[in-house]
């Protein structure tokens, strides 16, 4: 059986084959330049003695590329779980060979568990080599950069693109056996795991640990560190805040010194009309104002040492609900007809 399933896997396992060995040759081609590139900027740092400068152009030089790679990456499992998952059973649903093997000594069951194991495992190492290639490639600018927890980045590095192979496997082919017409199924899978993708980095894993929460002041030089202020429906909010070495999850609105919510009016003054007074500045006079009311923030973050806490709970969130949908499947399939 587990013979007959890569058999009828194959070709699609080729064309993954020859794809990661272009995308490997690029990466390695990347990292070596990368590499050179940190060499010489750190050279320069060191003649010039302006560090900060040298590395921020270091970074600035290569993070549009790896931010493109990070979200090619994030394509790689929904292709596998759109073209290896999802046809696997839905085709042989479709043209009817399933009921050639279930006539066999082979059980419903196994056969399904054989499928998914092959190509699970195979969408696992895919994923696995992919993220281990751009991480090794990236690591010099991640380390300068220090934001690995952004959305993008976090996806495409270390173990969590493995897990979500994994997923993007055992999605496509239960909705394979739901749907049981081969282009039906993967335009769903493609659906379902676009939402899997939304839901888990932005809903989920905000609350995959307790966040530290403090308390910061909002004074005119806090302010000048934002990158802007309030939104589309007039909030008072401040948007961009950082806390060093750590990934800032939620920030509160503008709160008095009491905690209450900063009144819309009052901001709206010292953002449309406030006092001249020649302040520098991002925000200028309006930061001078905002700071004058004794104003803060509620702000919530997870510190860079949680990283690989977090890498570690997705892939587990990742896994289990893979297990779960495959337990949906192996009772499903007893009632296939």
């Amino acid at each position: 059986m587990t013979w007959l399933s890569w058999r009828q896997f194959r070709a699609q396992a080729l064309v993954g084959v020859a794809a990661l060995a272009v995308l490997a040759g690029y990466l390695l081609h990347l990292g070596v330049g990368i590499r050179d590139a940190e060499q010489t900027y750190r050279a320069r740092c060191r003649a010039g003695g302006d560090c900060a400068r040298a590395l921020a152009e270091f970074q600035a030089g290569h993070q549009n590329t790896l931010l493109l790679l990070a979200a090619l990456l994030a394509l790689v499992p929904a292709l596998i779980g759109v073209f290896w998952g999802a046809p696997l059973v839905a085709r042989e649903l479709e043209a009817g060979t399933h009921r050639l093997v279930w006539n066999q000594s082979v059980t419903r069951r196994r056969w399904l568990t054989v499928k998914l194991l092959v190509v699970g495992v195979a969408g696992a190492a895919a994923t696995g080599l992919a993220s281990l290639l751009l991480t090794w490639a990236a690591g010099p600018v991640d380390r300068v950069a220090d934001d690995r927890f952004s959305t993008l980045v976090f996806g495409a590095r270390n173990v969590a693109p493995v897990a979500y192979g994994v997923l993007a496997v055992t999605l496509g082919v239960v909705v394979g056996l739901l749907v049981r017409r081969t282009v039906p199924a993967m335009a769903l899978t493609v659906l379902a795991f676009a939402v899997v993708q939304f839901v888990l980095p932005n809903l989920v894993r905000p609350h995959l640990m307790p966040p530290v929460t403090v308390d910061r002041p909002m004074t005119a030089e806090a302010i000048n560190e934002a990158r802007g202020l309030g939104d589309i429906t007039g909030a008072p909010v401040v948007k961009g805040l950082t806390v060093p070495h750590a990934w800032v999850s939620d920030v509160s609105e503008l709160r008095t010194a009491d905690g209450r919510p900063l009144a819309t009016d009052r901001f709206d003054h010292c953002f449309l009309d406030p006092p001249r007074t020649g302040a520098t500045g991002t925000f200028g006079d309006t930061a001078q104002c905002l700071g004058a009311l004794d104003l803060h923030v509620r702000m919530s973050y997870q510190p860079n040492e949680r990283y690989w806490a977090f890498q570690w709970r997705e892939s587990a969130l990742c896994l289990a609900i893979s297990a779960l949908l495959a337990a949906f499947g192996l009772w499903r399939i007893r009632r296939v007809t």
